[in-house]
């Protein structure tokens, strides 16, 4: 059987001509990756340097060893440069902030005015938002894994991956490739595994920013399916939300978890083909599949491989072909 995929150690990133390259036909999915990256890098830089005269704002922690009040930079300091003055545990066990008891915030988002702060952790009381936010960045990474896994001659185009579920068993990332009738052996589900953990050990932050419709759609020029979901994404305010792990960026409406290490054990536990039929859709879709735990939480190899034979089922999901049409894709891609 022809092998698909590559080591991504042995990838070569094309990274002076992805930065020039403005049409997608001359962008192969690694340029286009690295543009992405150059462009987030940018519009990231732009809006730090718009802040213009730093101002000052009260965060008022509640939570362990005691509650303080923080002085911190509005527009710059995040959640995460708090919890930093307090102590290297809270700054890389946390998930999320809770704004004001009512907002769940990123962990890297900037704060723009006084409010109370509060940590939200994988043993929380209450943990339905932080594994949402867990769920949603496992689809978030396996996108990232399937952008970059594949050999050259393979065109990668991510499509969407649907609001968390955890009751499904797995989380999905549905991917458009160039491959007909694709079944991979389960060495190459190993593949994907594998650059999935090495990911996740590598612990890149998931990074937020808000751009606009149109750089949005620059940033996307190499994607059709991206490029139709984001006018309809932009719709309430003009807005595009987007995350950045390592060079890989995509769209979601988050809030995503603190950053990558916090998923511990992972398994691409199966690929499924989306057969459709709607008019401007590809014949074909590659729906991904996976199942992962926390890091730290720890689950014997038996019983873990029972989430794995669980996480093979087609995951029911919303397909980008449901009869809902453009309406399916808009659904799905607003609550990435």
């Amino acid at each position: 059987m022809k092998r698909h995929l590559t080591h991504l150690s042995k990838t070569i990133l094309q990274n002076s001509s992805s930065k020039t390259l403005p049409l997608s036909r001359c962008l192969s999915t690694q340029e286009a990756i690295e543009r992405r990256h150059h462009l987030f890098t940018l519009e990231k830089k732009r809006q730090v340097e718009s802040v213009g005269r730093i101002e000052k704002i009260e965060v008022r922690y509640k939570g362990v060893p005691k509650d303080c009040t923080l002085v911190m930079n509005k527009d710059i300091s995040s959640p995460y440069d708090c919890a930093r003055h307090l102590s290297e545990w809270h700054a890389d066990s946390n998930a999320l902030a809770l704004i004001d008891g009512a907002v769940h915030w990123d962990m890297h988002r900037p704060l723009s005015e006084n409010c109370t702060l509060e940590f939200q952790s994988y043993s929380s009381t209450e943990p339905q938002a932080v594994n949402k936010a867990f769920w949603r960045t496992c689809s978030f990474l396996l996108g990232a894994v399937a952008a970059r896994a594949f050999k050259e001659d393979v065109t990668v185009k991510l499509h969407s991956f649907p609001g968390p579920d955890i009751r499904s068993g797995s989380f999905i990332y549905d991917v458009e490739l160039s491959l007909p009738a694709w079944s991979p052996a389960p060495r190459e589900l190993i593949t994907l595994s594998a650059e999935l953990v090495r990911l996740c050990r590598r612990g890149a932050p998931l990074e937020r920013l808000e751009v606009s419709e149109e750089l949005a759609l620059e940033m996307f020029v190499d994607n059709s399916h991206k490029a139709k979901q984001i006018p309809s994404i932009a719709r309430t305010n003009g807005k595009v939300t987007l995350y950045r792990v390592e060079k890989h960026v995509d769209i979601s409406k988050g809030p995503l978890v603190c950053h990558a290490a916090q998923v511990g054990r992972a398994a691409v536990a199966a690929v499924h083909r989306i057969i459709g039929s709607a008019a401007g859709e590809p014949e074909q879709l590659y729906r991904l599949q996976g199942v992962a735990l926390p890091a730290g939480v720890m689950l014997n190899h038996f019983a873990f491989n029972i989430l794995v034979e669980r996480a093979k089922k087609l995951n029911p999901a919303r397909s980008p072909f449901s009869p809902f049409g453009e309406d399916g894709v808009r659904n799905m891609a607003a609550t990435a």
